[in-house]
């Protein structure tokens, strides 16, 4: 596309999901700013480091299903500057962190301060035999919206460089087929929704490079019976939620139909799992509670250590923060390690 045209279509719009990849991943995107994601909104690899430690507790029960191979891969899926991948690894007992291979997979360029042990990949490596985890990847994966018209016909939404939106032509093929299964909209002018079917195939391609191991989407999300009315599309701009602009100058995210990413598995692979982030980290012994009060007469040091402690795990796991995130489970060739 030349120049030109490249103008002339961001004045007068196209599709979501085009708009939104040039403004995250192209040449001036938000993902290659050099702040990274951290400098704009805060997950739970960021609100506390008991987060990298409970995947840590992960990875260790994928080593165990997987009878401690020689290699042992994690696999950080859009790894941001890659805090999470360097903080799993720091937090492995000496044993596995000896076998252990750390993966960063993200389209910036690989920080300069990052440790040279972890390879930094724009994909996924060919194969993997451990743990791919994916913490609010999906939901930056670009989607097209749809909205009905008056007639009630769901048509795609065009958006200008400038955030301006206006209806298209209707949804049709593939994106028809994958709202009237996931995502059926009532004829009712201005109702919304985003056509996650770009994010079923990215899982699913990524589950295939997983070999043997376990592979862990966790994000925002909805299911069938409970999908919003208007969508979800927002953007997030240096801590604050603001109007999704396809601009380059926020973050642009939509809640994950996981579900329907669960579905989208390889014929291969066994059922997935879904649960809440509340529920996987208890059973990976992160609780919040609070540490006794006789603690605080025998040891005071340590009972504000471990009272710091409980409350970011509280955070970690409340039902209506970041709790109520969802964890797609899809184990390959091993039984489900949080089962």
């Amino acid at each position: 596309m030349t120049d030109e045209a490249t103008a002339r279509s961001g004045r007068e719009g196209r599709g979501w999901r085009q708009a939104a990849h040039e403004a995250l991943y192209g040449p001036r995107g938000f993902y290659r700013r050099p702040e990274g994601p951290a400098g704009h909104f805060r997950t739970s690899v960021h609100a506390s480091a008991l987060f990298a430690h409970a995947v840590a507790r992960l990875l260790c029960r994928v080593d165990e299903a997987l009878g401690r191979p020689d290699a042992l891969d994690f696999v950080d899926m859009g790894a941001g500057r890659g805090e999470l991948v360097t903080s799993v690894l720091a937090a492995l007992p000496p044993g596995v962190a000896a076998r252990a291979r750390g993966y960063a997979v993200e389209l910036a360029a690989r920080p300069a301060a990052l440790d040279e042990r972890i390879v930094w990949l724009g994909e996924p490596p060919e194969t993997v035999t451990g743990l791919l985890f994916a913490n609010e990847w999906l939901d930056n994966v670009p989607v097209d919206v749809a909205e009905v018209d008056p007639a009630g016909v769901p048509r795609m939404v065009l958006v200008a460089a400038d955030g301006t939106e206006r209806l298209g032509e209707p949804v049709s093929g593939a994106d028809a087929d994958w709202l009237a299964r996931w995502w059926p909209l009532p004829a009712e002018q201005g109702l919304r929704a985003e056509i996650g079917r770009p994010r079923d195939e990215a899982w699913a391609a990524a589950v295939r490079r997983v070999e043997r191991g376990l592979a862990v989407a966790v994000d925002y999300a909805h299911s069938a019976g409970a999908r919003p009315l208007f969508g979800t599309l927002t953007g997030f701009r240096e801590g604050r939620e603001t109007a999704p602009v396809p601009d380059g100058s926020c973050d642009l995210t939509a809640h994950v139909a996981l579900d329907a990413c669960a579905a989208a598995r390889p014929q291969a692979a066994p059922p997935a799992r879904l649960l809440t982030q509340r529920d996987a980290l208890h059973a990976l012994r992160l609780t919040g509670a609070r540490p006794p009060l006789s603690l605080a007469a025998t040891d005071p040091a340590a009972y504000v250590r471990a009272l710091t402690s409980a409350g970011e795990a509280a955070e970690l796991t409340a039902p209506d923060g970041l709790g109520g995130f969802g964890w797609l489970l899809q184990p390959v060739g091993v039984p489900d390690p949080l089962a």
